[in-house]
């Protein structure tokens, strides 16, 4: 059996004619008239819209696409009022596959690709591919984030990424649309994928450029490459360092917590439980106003001794060490001089201005007077 067979470890499985390492699986056969001598016996048409910012543009290429489609013998209508171009066989059209690449074509034209780079689609190696990645982030700030890795620095990861596979790139909105050969839209597809999926292009390039070096050396042909190829292991370390926390093992004891004493109990030790509303309520009134009467006795001493000057000896205390309250005293005079002194001052010049504003109009009185 064949190495293909043997991959797939099925015993039952018979070779078939394309079963053969010697057969390129990816080249693509020109196509001739003569392969199909008849006409086709129906009418196959396809129509897709196109946004309207695209329409100016459509319109003054049109002529340049019905142009590229008649040598293939395909119609083509651009509706305006739609929104929509269509095309469809003819008589004359010769390829059945034909249609399958204008339709691609006015896809492409409707993706915003320049209609020089779309008629490309008509020739035979070409191939077009449109991914959606829309729906692939949840986050639209992560979902932005994620396209312009994609496109890297002033475009250079899609340059490279287009050197690389031999296709053209373009990201437009929610879609990516992509042409060339089979080969090079497969892995374009998956790159793509993938940057959405967190995992950065660049590796991606690294690996390609690697196996397009590989490709180069003919002993390397029937050679396993991995040894060659980078190996990417997947971190999921976290970068903020979570704080140990603690814990001390409680010992264990069979007794109940204490039961916490009740309102009511708490009531009867101080006697109060015994009293009626009005007893309770003068009861609380003076309790409450021996507490401010205490706290403004508090805050009168306070007060005197800020505006008590200590002196230097002041400073230390009896042994000797340095007295914070003393300073503190010292500064809350000086600052509060100073505030004071600021005061005057913005009155002296409040005085001043109005002195100057009462001099001006009583000039302005008397030259109104003279000139009557």
């Amino acid at each position: 059996m064949s190495s293909f067979a043997e991959k797939n470890h099925n015993k039952y499985r018979k070779d078939k004619p394309w079963d053969n390492d010697q057969i390129d699986h990816w080249a693509q056969e020109e196509w001739k008239d003569e392969d199909l001598p008849d006409n086709l016996l129906e009418e196959s048409s396809f129509a897709t819209l196109f946004p309207k910012y695209r329409e100016k543009y459509l319109r003054d290429v049109w002529p340049v696409v019905t142009k590229a489609l008649e040598s293939s013998g395909i119609d083509c209508e651009l509706n305006l009022i739609e929104g929509s171009m269509t095309v469809r066989t003819t008589r004359k059209t010769k390829d059945p596959y034909v249609i399958m690449k204008a339709r691609d074509l006015i896809k492409l034209l409707a993706r915003s690709i320049p209609v020089q780079q779309a008629v490309k689609i008509l020739q035979d190696d070409m191939q077009a591919d449109i991914v959606k990645i829309g729906g692939l982030v949840r986050s639209k700030e992560v979902f932005v984030r994620r396209r312009q890795r994609l496109l890297g620095p002033d475009g250079a990861t899609l340059k490279a990424l287009e050197l690389l596979t031999d296709c053209y790139i373009m990201v437009q909105g929610n879609t990516v649309s992509c042409m060339g050969p089979h080969k090079g839209l497969k892995i374009v597809r998956q790159v793509i994928i993938d940057c959405m999926n967190n995992i950065h292009p660049v590796y991606h390039i690294k690996t390609l450029m690697i196996k397009k070096e590989l490709a180069k050396d003919p002993n390397l042909a029937n050679e396993d490459w991995s040894r060659f190829l980078p190996q990417y292991k997947k971190k999921n370390a976290s970068k903020r360092l979570k704080p140990k926390v603690v814990t001390t093992k409680k010992t264990y004891t069979p007794f109940p917590p204490a039961q916490l004493p009740s309102k009511k109990d708490l009531q009867l030790d101080s006697g109060e439980y015994f009293l009626n509303e009005a007893q309770r309520e003068s009861k609380k009134k003076a309790e409450k106003k021996a507490a401010a009467k205490e706290k403004s006795t508090e805050k009168r001493a306070s007060r005197d001794l800020e505006y008590t000057a200590g002196d230097e000896a002041a400073r230390y205390d009896s042994e000797g060490r340095f007295n914070r309250t003393g300073m503190l005293q010292e500064e809350a005079v000086d600052e509060r001089a100073e505030k004071k002194r600021k005061r005057e001052e913005k009155t002296e010049r409040l005085l001043e201005a109005e002195e100057k504003e009462q001099r001006k109009r009583k000039r302005a009185n008397e030259e109104k007077k003279k000139k009557k």
